[in-house]
């Protein structure tokens, strides 16, 4: 089974894709790190928990007022205004709520795979906005970025979408997940097939198009003999998966090296 992640950046396009990748005629199994991480903080999980006990001494506004069966939900603006932006406090911050949200939202990820593996999918897409940050891309056959060329459309979008939000806001939000042109570079490193760009520029057409030349590449490259034959013969399935991390791996520790060199050089 194919793991194709799909990562981009806030207000870039890339849930527009996911929709895209999970109906017809591709009717791809969808794991949405974005919607597990909700689910995993939802009133009485342990994740939930756990950011009430560290955010509310100073976070008044933390909570809804309005409490559900289970309790007051989250309110995520205010946790958005907390952890999001510059400085060394939002930086801990942040950091924090990564440390309580990621192994719940991967522990999740883990089942969904096994199930789609199970139902013998011959792909499933994992929709994770901070993919490389996260380390995902060495677990991801191939990996679709969905980017824009110029950071002013991403906060024009952004702020088209959630009107709550001020300029300042847009801003600190674009900015804490990366220059999605980086992105891009470090996807295309991967090589042909393993890594392609989407650039969302235009309309939902030209999205769709870029979406169908891309997919088309995809299936070609791994085609419905190869992902039966994974599936009736798991040994070979892990073979298969263990060379491609190790391959993926390589070029993700050749990049943070290179990365490296050029902050010590500044």
């Amino acid at each position: 089974m194919l793991l194709l992640g799909l990562t981009g950046s806030i207000a870039t396009g890339k849930s527009t894709v996911s929709n895209l990748l999970r109906a017809p005629p591709y009717s791809l199994p969808i794991i949405d790190a974005d919607l597990i991480a909700r689910q995993v903080v939802e009133p009485g999980t342990a994740g939930y928990n756990a950011i009430v006990r560290y955010f509310s001494p100073t976070t008044p506004d933390l909570l809804l007022p309005d409490a559900t069966p289970r309790g007051r939900p989250l309110n995520r603006p205010a946790l958005g205004r907390r952890v999001f932006g510059g400085g060394e406090d939002r930086e801990r911050d942040r950091k924090a709520l990564n440390g309580i949200v990621h192994p719940a939202v991967r522990k999740e990820m883990y089942k969904q795979m096994v199930w789609a593996y199970l139902r013998g999918s011959w792909a499933v897409v994992l929709d994770v906005p901070l993919l490389f940050e996260s380390g995902w891309e060495r677990y991801c056959g191939s990996i679709i970025v969905v980017g824009v060329s110029d950071p002013a459309i991403q906060i024009q979008r952004l702020r088209a979408r959630d009107a709550h939000l001020t300029e300042e806001d847009a801003r600190n939000r674009v900015s804490s997940q990366g220059d999605i042109r980086e992105k891009a570079r470090r996807c295309e490193r991967r090589g042909d097939g393993a890594g392609v760009v989407v650039w969302n520029d235009g309309d939902q057409e030209h999205l769709k198009r870029e979406v169908e030349r891309v997919m088309s590449d995809v299936r070609r490259r791994s085609p419905k003999w190869w992902s039966f034959l994974l599936w009736v013969c798991p040994p070979l399935g892990a073979i298969s998966a263990l060379v491609s991390w190790y391959k993926m791996r390589k070029v993700q520790l050749s990049w943070e090296e290179e990365k490296r060199k050029e902050k010590a050089k500044l």
